[in-house]
């Protein structure tokens, strides 16, 4: 599994763009092999806004990152953003807790 992070300073009053753009591509039918993605908002830093995905593989990633400009990114410029990437091998899971 493969973890990718978008993130980025949101100015102030552009918010809703981004929230709008987020939500417009969730009801999109969503690229093969994503497993789950979340839109976060920093507490301390609340301009501060981050996308993070969750793939089932690198192939799956490669595979939407080669056909255009991906979807969070287009996300984050509608907001007026341009956000930057990280990827991460995702090394270990732990179960979710009980409820």
């Amino acid at each position: 599994m493969v973890l990718t992070i978008l993130e980025a300073n949101v100015r102030l009053g552009q918010e809703a763009a981004l929230q709008a753009a987020y939500q417009a591509a969730a009801a999109a039918d969503l690229p093969a092999g994503l497993v789950r993605t979340e839109l976060l908002r920093d507490v301390r830093e609340p301009a501060r806004w981050r996308i993070q995905t969750w793939w089932a593989s690198r192939d799956a990633l490669d595979a939407m990152r080669s056909a255009g400009t991906p979807a969070g990114v287009l996300m984050f410029r509608a907001a007026g953003a341009e956000p930057t990437l990280s990827i991460f091998d995702v090394v270990n899971t732990l179960p979710r807790a009980a409820k």
